[in-house]
């Protein structure tokens, strides 16, 4: 089967360089958490960095969605363009979100399990990266996507044995209600990688 965007791209490359961008992106924004978490100092600082990121992803989206409306001919069905890249963005928004509630929350200490969660958040997100950029080479592609299921399994998983843990473990209902959202914001951006997932094999099917 040929390539998606070998036969479908040569009037509009941009796209594809566009979407490369911003996966790229996201995974660089999971790394960030993961790696402020794993050296937990200077949080307000980290947080920032990782705010500077989602910035930078909110400047790739607004590309993306001017590209799509000053071009004629997409290299695929334009519903499917303006999909891919809100599903993007809300990964990124979210990996944002989840950073910035250890410093709105004031959270001295991280709770154990919750580095495993955000690991399977960036293994996530390095497997939205491969699948877009072999978006060329769709058996490829769906290969990733097929991973990246697997990857929200086991965060629903993890991220449901997190919670009993913690209402069994913590007395604080304060602490119970702040780390139950963190818990899920990451969990939610593990979700929303595969959503970006279920529009790449939508995209690959419709025009295998």
């Amino acid at each position: 089967m040929a390539g998606v965007l070998q036969r479908l791209l040569p009037r509009e490359e941009g796209f594809y360089h566009l979407f490369v961008k911003q996966a790229d992106n996201i995974f660089v924004g999971a790394k960030a958490l993961l790696e402020m978490l794993s050296h937990y100092t200077g949080v307000p600082e980290q947080v920032q960095s990782i705010k500077a990121i989602e910035h930078h992803g909110d400047d790739i989206t607004h590309s993306i969605l001017t590209k799509l409306n000053q071009t004629f001919i997409t290299p695929f069905d334009r519903e499917d363009i303006h999909e891919l890249c809100s599903q993007l963005d809300d990964v990124i928004d979210l990996i944002d979100a989840a950073a910035s509630r250890f410093v709105l929350y004031r959270v001295d200490v991280v709770r154990p399990g919750t580095i495993e969660l955000v690991k399977v958040l960036v293994s996530a997100t390095a497997e939205v990266a491969a699948a877009v950029r072999d978006l060329e080479s769709p058996e490829k592609a769906l290969k990733h996507c097929i991973d990246i299921n697997r990857h929200e399994n086991e965060s629903d998983r993890l991220c449901r044995t997190l919670i009993a843990q913690l209402f069994d473990e913590e007395r604080d209902p304060v602490q119970i209600i702040k780390w139950k959202e963190i818990f899920e914001v990451i969990e939610t951006a593990v979700d929303k990688c595969e959503d970006v997932a279920n529009v790449i094999e939508g995209v690959i099917l419709k025009s295998a």
